[in-house]
Formats: C-alpha cells, structure tokens, sequence
C-alpha cells in the first residue's frame, strides 16, 4: 500500500455511467496509477466490483442499488486490509469527476462547487442518461470526503472554443437561442489529451501545430486543432451525429426521420435504432466490433467488408474535409480501441490520403501494432501517430493543476504544454 507519508499526491478518478462506476488511483505528479478498477450492472441483482492494483485482483460480487451504494464499495475495496489500494481515504488529495455535458457554460474543467453542481443539474436534459449518475458521484464523493477537493472535467469542455460557423446548426435561430441547440462535441478529454501528447513527444509547441485527432471506437469522433484548440469535431448535439460506430448511425439524411414517422415507427423506436441497431452492426448484420468485423471479412462476408468500408470512408472523408479548414496539417494520430489497435484500419483510412501530405509508412504502422509512436515515413509533410488515450490521467493532471496550482510533471520540460486548462 502507499502511504500518504510519501510525495505527491494521491487522486481518485471517477467516471460514473448509467450502470458502472470505473474509478483509477493516480499519484502526482509522477503520473504514476496506483490501482483502478469497474463497478458494473448497478440496480441489477448481481452487481460485480473487480480492482486490480499490481499483481493483486478484487472480486466483489454482491447487489449494487444505486450509485450511492457503488460508491461506498469503491472506499471498502481501495481501503481493503488485504488487497487494497490505500491505507485510509484520508490519503486522497483531490477527486477528479468525468462528466459528459457542461454545455456552452465551461470551456476548461472546473473546481467544483454549488454553481458547478447546478450546472451539471441544469444539462440533465441535453445528456439524461450520463449526467444523472455523474452528478450522483459528485453528491455522494462530497458526503463521504467534504474536505476534499473535486474537479468537474466536462467532456463538452474542450470544443467550446469551436466558432459559430462550426456549431451552429441550420435551423432557426430561436432553436439554438431558446433550446440551445447547437453542436457541442465530446470525447473532448481524450482528444485534448492525445493531442497534447503527440505534441510532446513530436517536441512542437501547440502555438505552431495543427492537428487532426481520430478518436475511433465503438464510439468514434474526429477533431481538428489548431494551436491547442478545438476548431470542428465530428460529434454534435448528441453523440449520435457524425462518424458511422459501432451502433450508431452517424450523419444521415433527416428527412429519413420523417419517412419512417409516417410508417409507424415512434420517436423512441427511431432513437433506439439510431443508437442501438445502427452503424457497425446494422450495416454487417454481424458485430459492432471490427475484430469480428475483419475475420468476416477475411472469411468472404461482402455485408461485413461493406461496413468495414464505409466505416474508414467517413473517417477518411472528415480527415479531409479538416484538413481543407486547417490549411495547414502538421500531426494525425490514431487513438481509442480501434485507432489503437486497429493497423489494418488505420491503413485502409490513410491509402488514399497522400494528396493532402499524409504519407503512411505501411510496413512500419503493422509492426508499430497497438504501440505509441510515429507511423509515417520520414519524407511525410504529415506525421502519423498512434497514440494511446488515457482520459484517467487528463482528469488528475486537471484535478492537480487546479486544486494543487502544481505543474503536472515534475520531469516536464518548460516548453511542455498541456492545452485546455485556464490557469
């Protein structure tokens, strides 16, 4: 166990979703993950915790009600005498909350208080299914630890620096100015922190540095960014709009919305479709995941080669269409489950890409495999990364820098940025 004796400070990351709760343990600033684990089937009649910390696992298998309940099972596993984390919560510096809609109130992540609180609230309709169990960890996190610092890190956040002729949709102005409907992104906290890395280790300054981020997965978006900030993002009013995923339909015509209306399918039918039985799936009739994708296709199955190609088209058609707006391209990386360890498709996206300077060395991206680091050829106008995401270290290094005021690696050098913090 760690004992608070030692330097830095000990984090605790919560990401509370509809039915789980994953949490990590992270000391800064030595960036250093002291243990994380998954609570899952909350409100089920067998909810599972499972933690790993080194080579010691904890399994707890028992009934979870609700959030409130998960979360006091967290304290019992981290603290656990046997194979815990830590000594006692005392040890926790600060928490770190993930939560998916600020709306257009925060641009960057914030220390949370009553305001903060009322926001996530106010935002319950625009994200129903997330923002409820996110607050509920802010709440409960505040009873158990009310001396302890906490930060919101809204995955909005990042592209609210995105201009009007971004986010605004075509519809009349009353919509976006009485409803707020607009485009806001998400997956913001992943793509502020591969970029930065990619930035880093390329040793370039986000001053002089554009970048496209491919954050692909069951959930995929792309972001451009330009001098550390977020100018287009895939992703819209809800995470439904844009890339084609695992089953989520992507852009698609809204008028198709209207046509089936009129052919009996209600307004939940047609939502439960989009999100549910699109994309991946719906395209192959097989999977929403690639791996099974590409053995299909492998196999001879034409429905899962024609999901796989549709699927690196939409990417490779937004990686254009932001490098148009960009002008200027300087890094692409690949991140999130498929972006990571997908070479195959990360090839396939990148073959017709060479007019616009991207040039992908095909040899070295196979090898590279799911491994951090350049892809490209050296000649490349663009360099071509992948870059593993890691949303659990962007929340401490913001928990850290903003309740802290402490510089989020003590071996970074001074030229080393990390974008979308307001200091």
């Amino acid at each position: 166990m760690v004992g608070s004796e030692e330097e830095g400070k000990i984090i605790l990351v919560l990401n509370c979703g509809s039915s789980s709760l994953k949490y990590d343990l992270i000391k800064m600033p030595h960036r250093l993950s002291l243990g994380k684990g998954l609570v899952e089937r909350i409100g089920e009649e067998k909810g599972q915790l499972e933690q790993k910390s080194g080579d010691k696992k904890l399994i707890i298998e028992q009934k979870i009600s609700d959030h409130r309940e998960a979360l006091g099972l967290v304290i019992r596993a981290i603290t656990d005498n046997e194979e815990g984390i830590i000594k006692n919560i005392s040890e926790i510096s600060g928490i770190g909350h993930r939560v998916v809609h600020g709306g257009d109130k925060y641009a960057s992540s914030v220390i949370i208080d009553d305001g903060v609180t009322a926001a996530i609230e106010e935002f319950i309709e625009l994200a129903p299914l997330h923002n409820p169990p996110n607050l509920t960890g802010v709440m409960v996190a505040r009873e158990l630890m009310p001396d302890v610092p906490q930060v919101a890190v809204f995955d909005t956040a990042f592209h609210q620096t995105m201009p009007p002729q971004a986010f605004l949709y075509g519809l009349p102005r009353k919509f976006y100015e009485e409803l707020k409907i607009r485009r806001y992104g998400f997956h913001g906290t992943s793509h502020r922190y591969v970029s930065s890395r990619a930035m880093n280790l390329c040793k370039r300054h986000p001053s002089n540095t554009n970048v496209i981020s491919c954050h692909l997965g069951n959930g995929s978006s792309v972001t451009a960014i330009a001098r550390g900030c977020s100018i287009d993002t895939s992703m819209g009013f809800t995470p439904l709009e844009g890339m084609i995923m695992g089953t989520r339909s992507g852009d698609l015509d809204p008028a198709i919305l209207g046509f089936l209306m009129e052919r009996g399918y209600s307004s939940k039918d047609l939502m439960r479709i989009l999100n549910k039985e699109s994309g991946l799936v719906g395209i192959s009739g097989i999977s929403n995941d690639m791996r099974d994708l590409e053995k299909a296709s492998a196999e001879g199955n034409p429905r899962a080669q024609e999901a796989i190609d549709c699927y690196a088209y939409r990417v490779r058609k937004y990686i254009g269409a932001y490098a148009a707006n960009l002008i200027k391209l300087d890094i692409l990386v690949f991140t999130g489950g498929i972006g990571q360890n997908g070479w195959m498709m990360r090839e396939r996206i990148c073959r017709r890409l060479e007019n616009i300077g991207i040039f992908m060395d095909f040899k070295l991206n196979k090898e590279m495999g799911s491994r951090e680091g350049i892809v490209s050829e050296a000649f490349s106008p663009v360099t071509v990364m992948v870059v593993p995401t890691n949303e659990e270290l962007q929340i401490a290094i913001d928990v850290y820098e903003l309740a802290f005021g402490g510089e989020s690696d003590y071996r970074r050098r001074k030229s080393d940025v990390v974008v979308g913090i307001k200091r």
